[in-house]
């Protein structure tokens, strides 16, 4: 869980592969000594010669090594105000999507660990939206039943949660 969200936190925009950022220093290596050597550009296709690599991932390979452009800079206008406001302002839905995330995953794997009828009785009452009643026909058990059940098991959810 932890993991999960340092992930949604802490990692950068774009995730590049070693294999692309080594493929990008050889490209770079070999401008600069070609560069140094005849004094013009290098090609794209002695490029794709020299290193035995397709034009598409030398394309790749150059991206990679381009800044990325940030959801916070501010570049577009607010029609209704007139003021230049950020991609992330543009599309922010007001809630923290990293936040909804990782309680979604917290709550499922606390299902997960849950013996198959506490399971059971959890998804019926909260995912498939059945009332008390319901459940406890489905079960064969009383809602009186249905009620305590229910009761023990978020508890014992809730103390899954906190420790």
């Amino acid at each position: 869980m932890g993991e999960i969200k340092r992930f949604l936190r802490d990692d950068g925009p774009v995730k590049v592969s070693r294999s692309i950022k080594e493929t990008n220093i050889k490209i770079r290596e070999l401008q600069k000594e070609y560069l140094s050597k005849t004094g013009k550009e290098i090609t794209i296709n002695q490029i794709s010669k020299e290193l035995r690599i397709s034009k598409e991932e030398i394309a790749m390979a150059i991206d990679s090594s381009k800044p990325v452009s940030s959801i916070e800079d501010t570049s577009f206008r607010d029609n209704k105000t007139d003021k230049t406001i950020s991609l992330l302002e543009k599309i922010d839905s007001g809630k923290d999507e990293a936040s909804l995330i990782s309680d979604r995953l917290t709550v499922k794997e606390l299902i997960n660990n849950l013996e198959e009828k506490e399971k059971q009785l959890i998804l019926l009452r909260f995912y498939n939206e059945k009332t008390q009643t319901q459940v406890a026909k489905i079960l064969g058990i009383t809602q009186v039943q249905v009620s305590r059940i229910e009761k023990k098991i978020l508890n014992k959810m809730k103390k899954e949660l906190i420790s």
